[in-house]
């Protein structure tokens, strides 16, 4: 009879492979562009502000992957259960709807259009040509997360690979031929001192969405780790953190070589509005005309990868908790609905998105936090329930102070923000969470261990009570 506790050990290439594939998934439209843009507003204080990127953008993630093996979840719904099941499925819903047919999935395709293929276009194309680009994009997308088992040849053997070899051909050549001394290049009047520039840093680094991608993603590793052979809850865990750490760590190294060749490009060009432009100037700089050819490959390969694994953990979580549909059948309206959402431009993408990524960031924090350190307190709901519940207000301000001036500057909004400003610390900062936030966690804490001591007390005043049976 077959031993079904033995489970196959996994070689440095198959370990390489899940690494590669969750690199894929996490590094899109946003990590390509966001940290070029960050070093050109940045220029000599650029360090300090990779520092603050680089918490969000790659230390959040690693800690949601490690959050989704600590607690040997298999996705975001895991996570947020400690509140109970209602939350959870409400915090599922909002962080793949945000990241998913609403703003991060649709940015995959518009980023990739608007940077990569529109300046290769007549001005009177570029509305037809996103609509036609949008619907392959998404098709592509749809037909490479069909089989689910696949996504890791998909992106971790193919896609991600191409991508990578076409990036470090560009830093070979940047590095090569350097635009100027990223050390000697102006900053930004919110970047000329080092502290500040440390936390615009670390709000930039919201934009990637990546933080709630790791969470939203972890359904679809869960599903490749099995698809290897391993089914031990441990063992696919071990997996999933050591692909983790490889992943992110190859993506901080990719981001430094951005962040700086963008402060580099300060001698050459003005600071751009956003990265898509100044990938542009970079670009067209080193290599011409052939140069918007090599970019439009780039970004949409990159974008791709991202876009196959948002729209896979989309349909895996929604197929398990809403089963009234398939796998398939959510994976085509998440791809539908993306492409719908794609065609209103990238502009509008993510002037709405930037408010809920300011709402969604503290929860998503909070519990990735609490879910790596669950061990030390039993994953008592009270912690859970305490330090989230001392989260929600700070995080709703912060939302309806990002929102566009249709609702920042409506007077509800303004009187919500001052509010905001004169009695939360570091509000300023976009960070007006953060105490609040300790504050239900030492109180959740306080509870939590004094619960355990009376209970230890009456356990104690038990075993010493008199034997009274004769």
């Amino acid at each position: 009879m077959q031993d079904l506790t033995k489970e196959p050990r996994l070689s440095k290439k198959q370990y390489l492979v899940v690494a590669s594939m969750l690199f894929g998934l996490f590094f899109g439209a946003g990590n390509l562009i966001f940290p070029l843009h960050l070093g050109q507003i940045a220029g000599h204080n650029w360090l300090p502000a990779a520092l603050g990127f680089l918490v969000t953008a790659v230390v959040l993630p690693l800690l949601s992957v490690l959050a989704i093996s600590a607690v040997h979840a298999e996705g975001v719904y895991d996570v947020g259960r400690p509140l109970g099941r209602w939350f959870a499925l409400l915090f599922m819903v909002l962080i793949h709807f945000t990241i998913g047919p609403l703003f991060g999935t649709p940015r995959t395709a518009t980023v990739s259009f608007t940077t990569g293929v529109a300046p290769l276009l007549p001005k009177s194309w570029e509305t037809g040509g996103l609509l036609l680009f949008s619907a392959l994009f998404f098709l592509a997308a749809f037909l490479l997360s069909y089989k689910e088992r696949k996504i890791t040849s998909a992106v971790g053997k193919v896609l991600n690979p191409v991508f990578l070899v076409l990036l470090f051909f560009l830093f070979f050549v940047a590095y090569s031929h350097a635009l100027g001394n990223p050390n000697a290049q102006a900053a930004t009047t919110a970047y000329r001192n080092g502290g500040m520039s440390f936390f615009n840093g670390f709000l930039q680094g919201y934009n990637t969405m990546d933080a709630l991608a790791g969470l939203a993603f972890g359904v679809t590793v869960v599903t490749a780790v099995r698809g290897l052979g391993l089914k031990r809850e441990g063992s696919v865990a071990k997996v999933t953190a050591k692909a983790g750490v490889m992943a992110t760590g190859a993506i901080g190294v990719v981001y430094l070589f951005l962040i700086v060749l963008g402060s580099m490009s300060v001698s050459h060009f003005k600071p751009s509005a956003e990265g898509g432009t100044a990938f542009n100037q970079v670009v067209t700089y080193y290599f011409g005309t052939a140069g918007h050819a090599l970019l439009a490959t780039l970004l949409t390969v990159t974008c791709l990868t991202t876009a196959v694994g948002l729209v896979a953990a989309f349909a895996q979580d929604f197929h398990k908790h809403f089963p009234v549909l398939s796998y398939v059948q959510w994976l085509a309206l998440m791809a539908f609905a993306s492409f719908l959402t794609a065609n209103f431009g990238l502009e509008t993408i993510i002037a709405w998105s930037t408010p809920m990524l300011m709402f969604l960031y503290p929860f998503c924090m909070v519990l990735i936090l609490l879910s790596v350190t669950a061990h030390w307190f039993g994953r008592d709901p009270v912690v859970y329930t305490l330090t989230v519940g001392f989260t929600t207000i700070p995080a709703v301000l912060d939302m309806v102070a990002s929102f566009p001036a249709v609702v920042s500057q409506s007077s509800v909004g303004v009187a919500l923000t001052h509010f905001r400003d004169s009695f939360l610390p570091f509000a300023s900062l976009g960070m007006g969470w953060v105490v609040p936030a300790v504050v239900g966690l030492v109180l959740g804490l306080g509870f939590h261990f004094a619960s355990q001591r009376r209970q230890a007390g009456a356990a104690t005043s038990n075993d010493v009570q008199p034997d009274n049976a004769d």
